[in-house]
């Protein structure tokens, strides 16, 4: 990109190759694209990738949020034609994303060994089940099987029924936000250096990155986390609540704020209760605080209760849903939620950007490729100087 090129983004100047599929890969692209990022995405010719067809309903509309600010190239990287193209490809792109099962680059020619030899300053993110060394690694892994190694599914529902899953696809986008850290990161290395470097992210340990203290509780004192429902044990009172109408947020387990919460109830007197009145004592009687608040929250309504919290500066909120969200005036004076117009759906509204930047904002500059190459023409004649002729023998060859 020449220096006139370059939107006032913060990573206006940055080009990226995605090679991943479903999830984890491109939910990378997504945020490296939200950031500005000129994102190639390769997918094979024909359907593309599968995330096309993935989501609720009749209309999938999963794929108009992962794929947008994304431009897409058909190539068949399963032969020496199409591997030729990604490697010419990859050769004017700062950053290559791949998540398929170690070994899969090597065996199409597009090792990092050979890539980096042939550009030292690439950067490329590997993401997978199991990383791309040790025993498993060779394992086919998708996200929910991170999640149970990583220890999340185990501690994830009722104590009485079986794990439960959160309710998205929380081991991949935890993996790609990792590798889109570690891309900054390694990129932040190559403005020192001028070397680029892999950047593996597994997505078992991207899980247990956010165990908190599981493992070392484990360690020092024999301590198994187990499932506990919809509290963190012996941190109380953190719970939804029941009201006349619906469910509220309530978290007070500090102690000045269950003081506050005692007075914004009626019953100052619990603060002072020796089974309230600390917060070991709140954790060792954790049901009965929250069965305490709930039979006053249920005499109330969902605006009554938060009204009361607001006044007494107590962290609390409504549990929302999507209607809820496009109707909150704080979702709309924060461009939380936009509006993207898309090729399929018309105007679809979607989760913004973010982080927030106050001088390189980023947004939603182009929507999601309606179709696998559409972009074919001005990335392949762009990029490598491929005509008109050029690319019609080359699709009708199968290659893109």
């Amino acid at each position: 990109m020449t220096e006139s090129s370059i939107p006032q983004t913060a990573l206006g100047d940055l080009r990226v190759v995605e090679m991943g599929q479903l999830i984890a890969g491109p939910f990378c692209g997504q945020l490296l694209g939200d950031m500005g990022a000129d994102i190639i995405k390769i997918e094979p010719p024909g359907a593309g990738d599968p995330m096309r067809e993935w989501g609720s309903g009749t209309d999938k509309v999963w794929w108009e949020v992962i794929a947008r600010n994304k431009r897409s190239v058909s190539v068949n990287l399963r032969v020496p034609e199409g591997q030729a193209l990604a490697r010419r490809l990859i050769a004017q792109a700062d950053v290559l994303i791949e998540n398929f099962r170690p070994g899969t680059l090597e065996k199409w020619g597009l090792g990092p060994d050979r890539l980096l030899a042939e550009q030292p300053g690439l950067i490329i993110a590997r993401m997978s089940g199991y990383g791309q060394t040790g025993p498993y690694a060779d394992r086919a892994g998708f996200g929910g099987i991170g999640e149970a190694m990583g220890g999340w599914r185990y501690i994830v529902g009722e104590p009485d029924r079986p794990p439960s899953r959160m309710g998205v696809s929380i081991g991949d986008t935890l993996t790609a936000t990792y590798g889109c850290m570690g891309i900054l990161a390694a990129l932040h290395v190559r403005n020192r250096t001028g070397q680029g470097q892999v950047i593996d992210a597994a997505l078992y340990e991207s899980v247990l990155q956010v165990m908190e203290s599981l493992v070392p509780e484990y360690d020092r004192a024999g301590i198994i986390r187990e499932r506990a429902g919809s509290i963190l044990k012996g941190i109380a009172p953190s719970n939804v609540y029941r009201c006349k109408d619906g469910e509220f947020m309530i978290g007070a387990n500090k102690d000045s704020l269950w003081q506050r919460l005692a007075e914004a109830m009626g019953r100052p007197e619990l603060a002072q209760d020796p089974r309230f009145a600390t917060h070991v004592a709140r954790g060792t009687n954790q049901a009965e605080i929250d069965a305490l608040i709930e039979d006053w929250t249920r005499t109330l309504t969902i605006a009554e209760v938060e009204a009361k919290m607001i006044e007494a500066a107590i962290p609390a909120g409504r549990v929302y849903r999507a209607p809820d969200m496009l109707e909150d005036p704080h979702f709309a004076a924060r461009e939380a939620i936009v509006t993207v117009p898309t090729e399929r759906f018309g105007d679809l509204r979607m989760q913004g950007t973010f982080p927030k930047f106050s001088v390189t904002p980023g947004s939603v500059r182009r929507p999601a490729p309606a179709r696998p190459g559409q972009d074919n023409a001005q990335v392949l004649g762009e990029l490598l100087g491929l005509g008109a002729q050029e690319l019609a023998e080359l699709e009708k060859a199968g290659v893109i």
